[in-house]
Formats: structure tokens, C-alpha cells, sequence
């Protein structure tokens, strides 16, 4: 992910009229091998194995911080004890009491802090949201979102820290895919106020690099249904995070029922908004062809496809945009209080799926 910074802002001219110039500076990994690479950026200029050159030089303004779960507390802490402004990586810390120890301590120094998301910045969940604040879908019926991985598929994949819970956290899959998935929920107003969770170990050992097998004990799939309140009723959303969901490469989506219309994306068709419509009484689902209609304009012409590094490229200058006062009425970044409520879900899921049982949501 580091990578997919360093080719947003390698191209940072491509975006129009942006009142703020942004470059990457200092890279630290511990790899020597993979801080070759950033050699060819010529704006970088401190290439290190120890992240304290970055926390200690004036010249570096914000850290993006792209670490295993359980490193999430401890070094996104010393970010923000150096005075430096953060964009972290979810889930935000490994667990709830990770997750409220950032978030206070962000607070207490005041620094700018922003999670990860990029996925709502492609132009068709931008047009949902836009639609959903309308009202033109009149009340709100449900909510479905989710994100669909299948390369857990392969059941020789070797073994890695995202499949063990040592370093992923007992959340399993909805540390990795979660956020991701309430963004735009939370954003809206949709705050789960209890969870039924059915959460599933379907792999539980993977090859490792020494010829043997490991356990991977983390949750594998995550199906939650939460309501949540819209207009002062309890109407269902449903949550799902997954990493077996055959024939899914990478499939971020939402959609929104109501009873005058309807709105649904899914990345597996990147252009496609689906509006749902009634006319003379006759119901029907039309496909509208997004283009690049982003948040902030770029070079490339409006009929053309956005892609991954688009919309990451959209999240940074988000995320500047917001830090420098400049966002307006544009999407915002995940914020710490975002992400910690995301935990407090994934807590009662994790309650949920021990006690069999709905938990409410703490707060």
C-alpha cells in the first residue's frame, strides 16, 4: 500500500486546480530490497530501515502508515507523539481497546487523524450517496453492503498474518475487509444497534515457508445483520466481509432499498450505478454508465473508467483537502470515531457468534 501512495503522489499534477501541493518525502521499510524502489520517485529523499528518521525530520508534515494489525497501536502512537499528523490503515488497531487508546490520544494531541477507505471514492458510490441524501428514494426499505475476496480459495495459499489472529486480531476477516464496508453506512447516519453475527472458520491450516502446515485460526467469512435507525424506525442492514466467496477477485458493494426507488454498486462492474425506478406502475432496475465524475477533477476526460488508483488517489487529496479546511461538502476520510465505532460492531459480532444470540451494540 505504501506503493500505491507513492504512485498517487508521483502523479499529484494530474489533479485540477488543487490548491495544495503534495510529495513524498522519506520512505521507511524494513525491507532494503523493496526501498529500492521508491529510488526512482525524485522528491524522495530519506530512505531508511528506521522509522524515527521520518518522526524526527521537519520536513515531514503527515505519516501513512501501512502495518499489520497488532503494530497498529504501538507505532501509530508514535506518530502522533511526534507532533506529525497521521493517515492510518485499518482497522485502526487490532481491537476495541487499541482502537480507543488511538483515538484518545490523537485527541488529546491534536493531531489530524484520517483511516483508510478508498473504495467509496469511485464515482459510483459517490452518486449513491447522492441519491440517498436526495430523498428520492422515499423510506427506506434495507441496506446490504459488503466486500468479497476469493483468493482463500486455493487452500495451498500459504500461510500469512492476515490468516492468523496473533497478528490480525480474533475479528479475523472484519478487520481486514470491515471498514470498508460501514463507511458509507456510518457516514449516513446507519449506526448498527445490535448484531446477529454468523461467522465462519472454513480453512484452518495453510502451507507455511518451511515445507510444514500452520493453523490459520482466523474467521475466514462474516455474515451481520444489524438494524439500524432511519428516520426514528428500525429497518435491517446487512453486513458481510469474505474472503471465500467463490468467483469474487475483489467485490466492493452496497445498495439501498426504499419505496420510491432504489440504488445499488457493486466494483465487479466499476462503471455500472443500478437505479431502481417506478413509473406508471411498472417497477424496473435502470443501468446508468458512470465515467470519471470524481471528487476532484483530474486530467482524464469524463467518459473514461476509473480504477483502483484512482479512487486511492481521490482518498489522499480527501484527506488534505480536509486537513488544510479545504473539503467542503466532499466525502471525508474514515475518522477515529468512525473507526472505533466500526470495532465496538465487530466486538458484538465476535459476542454474538460465541453466545448465538443478538448483542447489542455498545456505545
Amino acid at each position: 500500500m505504501g506503493k500505491e501512495v507513492a504512485s498517487a503522489l508521483g502523479r499529484w499534477f494530474a489533479i485540477n486546480d488543487y490548491p495544495l501541493k503534495v510529495e513524498l518525502k522519506g520512505v521507511c521499510d524494513i525491507n532494503e530490497d523493496t526501498l529500492g524502489w521508491y529510488k526512482q520517485l525524485n522528491s524522495v529523499n530519506i530512505l531508511t530501515t528506521d522509522y524515527r528518521e521520518l518522526l524526527v525530520n521537519p520536513g515531514i508534515d503527515v505519516v501513512y502508515v501501512a502495518l499489520p494489525h497488532h503494530l497498529h497501536l504501538e507505532y501509530y502512537q508514535k506518530v502522533i507523539d511526534s507532533g506529525k499528523d497521521l493517515l492510518a490503515e485499518k482497522p485502526f488497531g487490532i481491537d476495541l481497546k487499541a482502537a480507543q487508546s488511538i483515538k484518545d490520544q490523537a485527541k488529546r494531541a491534536g493531531c489530524f487523524v484520517r483511516c483508510s477507505s478508498e473504495m467509496p471514492f469511485l464515482p459510483g458510490p459517490q452518486r449513491l450517496i447522492k441519491e440517498v441524501q436526495s430523498g428520492s428514494l422515499g423510506e427506506i426499505i434495507e441496506i446490504n453492503a459488503g466486500f468479497y475476496h476469493s483468493s482463500d480459495m486455493d487452500p495451498l495459499k500459504p500461510i500469512n498474518w492476515k490468516r492468523q489472529s496473533k497478528y490480525c486480531g480474533n475479528i479475523g476477516v472484519m478487520g481486514d475487509l470491515g471498514m470498508h464496508v460501514l463507511h458509507i453506512p456510518l457516514r449516513l447516519g446507519w449506526h448498527p444497534k445490535r448484531v446477529y453475527a454468523q461467522l465462519q472458520k472454513i480453512i484452518t491450516r495453510r502451507p507455511n515457508p518451511g515445507g510444514g502446515w500452520s493453523e490459520s485460526d482466523t474467521w475466514n467469512n462474516a455474515t451481520l445483520s444489524t438494524p439500524v435507525l432511519n428516520d426514528n424506525k428500525e429497518i435491517p442492514m446487512r453486513l458481510e466481509m469474505k474472503r471465500l466467496s467463490p468467483g469474487e477477485t475483489n467485490s466492493w458493494f452496497i445498495e439501498v432499498l426504499g419505496t420510491e426507488g432504489g440504488v445499488r454498486y457493486n466494483t465487479k462492474d466499476t462503471k455500472a450505478l443500478w437505479l431502481f425506478q417506478i413509473a406508471n406502475k411498472e417497477q424496473s432496475w435502470k443501468r446508468v454508465d458512470m465515467g470519471f465524475q470524481v471528487p476532484f477533477p483530474t486530467v482524464t476526460g469524463g467518459i473514461f473508467e476509473p480504477g483502483f488508483p484512482d479512487c486511492f488517489m481521490q482518498m489522499l487529496a480527501s484527506y488534505f483537502a480536509e486537513r488544510e479546511g479545504f473539503l467542503g461538502e466532499r466525502f471525508g476520510c474514515v475518522t477515529p470515531e468512525e473507526a472505533v465505532f466500526s470495532h465496538q460492531v465487530f466486538y458484538a459480532a465476535l459476542q454474538s457468534q460465541e453466545t448465538k444470540s443478538a448483542v447489542e451494540v455498545p456505545v
